[in-house]
């Protein structure tokens, strides 16, 4: 849980970063790569974490960007294009960004109804951002299965060993 917002916007604007990256290195003709076809697939994970963005900090009182997309808690269907999706994101996020500079630190501790539960602001975004890297780590591996090269977020990927000099561990 964040009881500092200094250290929320920290950890959001490098993993922001991180996430766009993802995003860029997914081409269109990759999109509909899914486990199977009852699962989502890098298309509707990659919008999915625009939705989220958008709908878990309005339980909060925020209007991020796009806030006037949701229905329930989803967006209608996905935008056709990586950079279309990768576009709503950075704009939902720096909508974020610009909306908790109301916020004093304080704000972490209020309680909000959030899916049937209260949880204190500093939880929501707390949930905001570990729920950004789970899904994260489900679009590298559908990354993987349609032969793209994963971009190293926390380390190197293997291909990225090789920018260190070194060879990949084995497998």
């Amino acid at each position: 849980m964040f009881r500092q917002l200094d250290d929320f916007l920290a950890s959001w604007k490098e993993e922001t970063s991180k996430t766009l990256e993802i995003f860029n290195a997914i081409p269109d003709a990759a999109m509909k790569t899914a486990v199977t076809p009852e699962h989502r697939d890098l298309r509707r994970l990659a919008w999915h974490l625009v939705e989220s963005l958008i709908e878990m900090p309005g339980h909060c009182g925020l209007k991020i960007a796009g806030a006037q997309l949701i229905q329930g808690m989803f967006i209608g269907e996905p935008p056709a294009t990586m950079k279309a999706i990768s576009d709503a994101y950075a704009a939902a996020s720096a909508s974020l960004v610009e909306g908790l500079k109301a916020w004093k630190n304080a704000d972490l501790e209020i309680l909000d109804e959030l899916y049937g539960e209260h949880w204190k602001r500093g939880f929501t975004l707390f949930v905001l951002l570990t729920h950004q890297t789970h899904h994260r780590g489900q679009m590298t591996v559908l990354m993987r299965q349609a032969g793209l090269k994963v971009p190293g977020i926390y380390g190197p990927a293997k291909e990225g060993w090789a920018a260190y000099g070194m060879e990949a561990p084995k497998v």
